[in-house]
Formats: structure tokens, C-alpha cells, sequence
């Protein structure tokens, strides 16, 4: 190893990586410019320690920046060296994990360096879909790292850490809001995935790449289950609004891998596994309970454009990688207001794309509400589930039944619209009559959900579905 190896971007490499895996490539590289205050300076490694090592025995490609050599800014040869990394990761299909810590791009080598990061971005965009890309921002992330963060498939932050395009006090306006922090970054604009201190952060990052497959035609890692496969939920309808809670519950010893948790939390996403099989998981969310069994947080059962976008994303990431798709449907709508309407036809038409045009196994359970469009969007049957379960006091239909009644008898006196409503509910409304038409495959007890998805997936493994043959979609 170079002799950056004390430095702290080789021991966030050793703390990531299992013990002694890590073979570093291309240490000796120094910066070529010697121009300005460059000349003399000597650069290590040209502030980026680059190389291979495997997580819980799998490959990976790594490559960590040392502000300690010049900030840790990207220069020509420092940009150079991430490309060799992507190059390598791409022949091999294997995940790259960027460990970011930098002051921006390298001002002394001005076009050289620009030509570099457009490099790094080219290589970003090819292995888009084909290889895992993971960011961990773990120092400063500004300008034109903060793409390549964006670029990532998944983003972890470090909660000192700041990530922006452009700094907080040069934003027109802004006196008191640090779009810089973890805060804003996780919960606001939704790219961080996860944040936590650098420890944290790190086996965050392990816990996840022990999840993924290594690359878009492998299968992602197996892990014989000995959670029995028939295990009943107990009591899992009492947790149906904290849809994180019910996807614990019915995964293999409870596993499961939050995405994006902190942002537009009435849209749940992450990984559980099913028999041992890693499964993506998107789910509405109407409550957030504590350790009492007691509602901390409530939301609307409606979507939301962040939680359309967020579910949209993720799908998408799933697809690329043939991870199964399970969907908890909760939903009665869209959420009405002025804010939301600048972007729900949009994003609701992301997530309808995403779900529509992904052909891996897709399992719908309808947990409690699924009305009107929400209802269509939400992994339909129409929109291309493989399964829909329905537990037994779900409702489908176009509308709340006393909505209905109301708007189908408005003249009508009040015990007429009681009883038109009961009508309704009954005839158009409950899981039976969804059933009866065929858009619920089987109805369940909520406690049976783990088995019954379980079964689902195993009879939908071999699922081969074309698609129309086109360069790509648009929406």
C-alpha cells in the first residue's frame, strides 16, 4: 500500500472491507500539473486511494479520498484513477463504493481536471443498472461530487457530513437553512439513503451490499432461512399503518433494510428477506408506533409526489437487478394541496411507469384502503401484479362507501344514504367483491401474509415476461 496507508481514507477502506482483503491499484499515481502553487507539492496517490477487496467474501471495487493531499480535490490523474476502478468493476460486474471526502474539483488543473470528471460521469452513466453504485459522503461533497453522488443508486452520509451543488450562503435568500447538512439532504430532498456516524455509516454499507446482487445478471445473496416459512404474524393487523413494522414482521428473522427512511416517510421502501431471498419492498404508511404499540407520527393515507418519486426510484433499482417486488397497499388518493399538486401528476406517473414496466415477480397485498386511481397505481392486477392478496377487511373500490352514497343519492335523506352506503360497501367496496371479479386473487388473514407471499415468489421465480422491443421509455 501507498504510504497514505495511516491516513484516514485507508482506514475507512479497512473498516469497510473484511480484514486484509484490499489490494490497492495504482498507488504510486501523482499529480502530473505542476502549475502555480503545485510546483513542489508533493500529492500521494493524487489524493485518492483506489483498489479491490470483497464484503462478507463478495467483490468489490472501492475507492476512498484523502483530504489530507490537497483537500482531496479531483485533478486529472485523481479523476483517472476512479475511472480504472469503474473499468475494472464493469469487466468483472462487480459493485462499486465511492468513500467521499473532497473539497471539489483541483482549480489548478482547470480543463484537464473538467475533462476527468466528465470521464467519471460517463462511466457513472454505463454502469447505471448494470453494477451497483453506492456514495458514502463522509467529509465534504460540493459541486460536482454532489452529481456524482446523485448518480449513485443509493447514498449514505455521515452526519457531520455536507453535501451540495452549491453552498449554502451563496443560495439567493437563504440566512438560516443548512441545504448542506444530513437533515436537509435526508428528509428534504431524499439522496441520502441513510446516515449515521462514520462507524455506522460503514456497516450500513456492508449490511446493504450483503443484500444486493453483485451486478445485473447475478442473483442477489442467498441466505438459508431458518425462520419458519409458515409462520404466522400474530397481531400483524394491529400494526397495518406502520407498514415498516408489518414488512419486519413477516420477513426472515426480521431483516429489514430501510431506504431513504428519513424522507417522505408515508412511502415505505427497503429490502426484507423472504426464505432467504432478498425482496424490495414498497408499502404505504398511515402511522409510526412506538415500543408501547402507540401512534408517534400519523399521516394521510394518501400519495404524496416525494413518496411517488421515492417508491418510483426504487422500483426502478429493483428491476434493474431482478429483485422481487412486494407492494402493502394503504392508500385512498392523492394528497390535496397546492404544494403537492406543482408535482403529483408527474411523479404518480413515475411510479405507474415503474411498476408497469417492470417484469420481475410482483406481489400486491391490500392492507387496508385502495381506492380510485391510488388503487390503480399502487402494483394493480391491471397494472401487472402477478398476485394480490387482500387481507379481509380491505376495501377496493372507487371511493369511501358513504362518499359514494352521498354523491350517487345527494337528495336523498339521510337514512337512505345510510343504507345505500351499507349497499355499497358491501357490493362494490369489500375485498369479496373485488374478488368475486377477479382482481383479488385470494383473500387472507393479515397473520398469514408471511406464507402466503412466500409461496407467491417461489411460484413466481422462474417468471419470464417481454416487453416491447424499444431503445427505452420516456416517462
Amino acid at each position: 500500500m501507498s504510504n497514505t496507508a495511516q491516513s484516514s481514507a485507508a482506514s475507512r477502506i479497512a473498516a469497510l472491507l473484511d480484514e486484509n482483503s484490499f489490494v490497492e491499484i495504482g498507488g504510486h499515481v501523482t499529480a502530473r500539473n505542476t502549475d502555480f502553487n503545485l510546483t513542489g507539492e508533493k500529492t500521494p496517490s493524487d489524493g485518492v486511494i483506489t483498489g479491490y477487496g470483497t464484503i462478507n467474501d463478495s467483490l468489490v471495487y472501492v475507492y476512498s479520498q484523502d483530504a489530507s493531499v490537497l483537500g482531496g480535490t479531483i485533478g486529472e490523474m485523481h479523476a483517472k484513477k476512479i475511472v480504472r476502478v469503474y473499468d475494472l468493476a464493469m469487466k468483472m460486474g462487480a459493485p462499486v463504493i465511492g468513500l467521499i471526502d473532497c473539497a471539489g474539483i483541483r482549480l489548478q488543473e482547470s480543463a484537464d481536471a473538467l475533462d476527468a470528471f466528465g470521464q467519471i460521469y460517463r462511466r457513472q452513466a454505463l454502469a447505471s443498472g448494470f453494477i451497483p453504485q453506492i456514495s458514502a459522503v463522509l467529509g465534504s461533497c460540493g459541486g460536482g461530487l454532489a452529481v456524482m453522488a446523485g448518480m449513485s443508486d443509493f447514498v449514505f452520509m455521515e452526519e457531520k457530513a455536507k453535501l451540495f451543488v452549491n453552498s449554502p450562503n451563496a443560495l439567493a435568500g437563504n440566512k438560516d437553512e443548512d441545504t448542506a447538512g444530513v437533515q436537509f439532504q435526508s428528509e428534504s430532498t431524499g439522496l441520502a439513503d441513510f446516515t449515521g456516524t462514520e462507524d455506522e455509516v460503514l456497516a450500513q454499507i456492508r449490511a446493504l451490499v450483503s443484500l444486493l446482487p453483485s451486478n445485473n445478471e447475478d442473483e442477489a445473496p442467498f441466505v438459508e432461512a431458518d425462520d419458519d416459512l409458515n409462520r404466522a404474524c400474530e397481531n400483524l393487523a394491529a400494526l397495518s399503518g406502520d407498514a415498516a413494522a408489518v414488512l419486519g414482521a413477516i420477513s426472515d428473522d426480521s431483516i429489514f433494510c430501510e431506504v431513504k427512511a428519513a424522507a417522505a416517510r408515508e412511502m415505505v421502501t427497503g429490502f426484507i428477506k423472504l426464505n432467504g431471498t432478498t425482496v424490495g419492498a414498497v408499502a404505504n404508511r398511515t402511522a409510526i408506533y412506538g415500543e408501547d404499540g402507540t401512534a408517534e407520527e400519523e399521516f394521510q393515507p394518501v400519495l404524496t409526489a416525494k413518496g411517488c418519486e421515492k417508491a418510483a426510484k426504487f422500483i426502478s433499482f429493483c428491476d434493474a437487478f431482478s429483485i422481487p417486488v412486494l407492494t402493502l397497499t394503504n392508500a385512498t388518493g392523492f394528497k390535496a394541496d397546492r404544494h403537492n399538486e406543482y408535482r403529483i401528476a408527474k411523479a404518480a406517473a413515475a411510479l405507474t411507469y415503474a411498476l408497469a414496466n417492470a417484469n420481475v415477480p410482483k406481489v400486491n397485498v391490500i392492507t387496508g384502503s385502495a381506492y380510485g386511481s391510488a388503487y390503480a397505481i399502487m402494483n394493480s392486477q391491471a397494472l401487472g401484479a402477478d398476485m394480490t392478496y387482500a387481507w379481509k377487511d380491505a376495501r377496493i373500490g372507487m371511493m369511501d362507501a358513504k362518499l359514494a352514497a352521498g354523491i350517487m343519492y345527494a337528495d336523498a335523506d339521510a337514512g337512505t344514504i345510510a343504507a345505500k352506503a351499507d349497499e355499497y360497501a358491501k357490493e362494490q367496496e369489500s375485498a369479496l367483491a373485488a374478488a368475486k371479479r377477479g382482481y383479488v386473487d385470494t383473500i387472507i388473514d393479515a397473520e398469514d401474509t408471511r406464507k402466503y407471499v412466500i409461496g407467491a415468489f417461489e411460484m413466481l421465480y422462474t417468471k419470464r415476461e417481454d416487453r416491447p422491443v424499444k431503445k427505452h421509455g420516456t416517462v
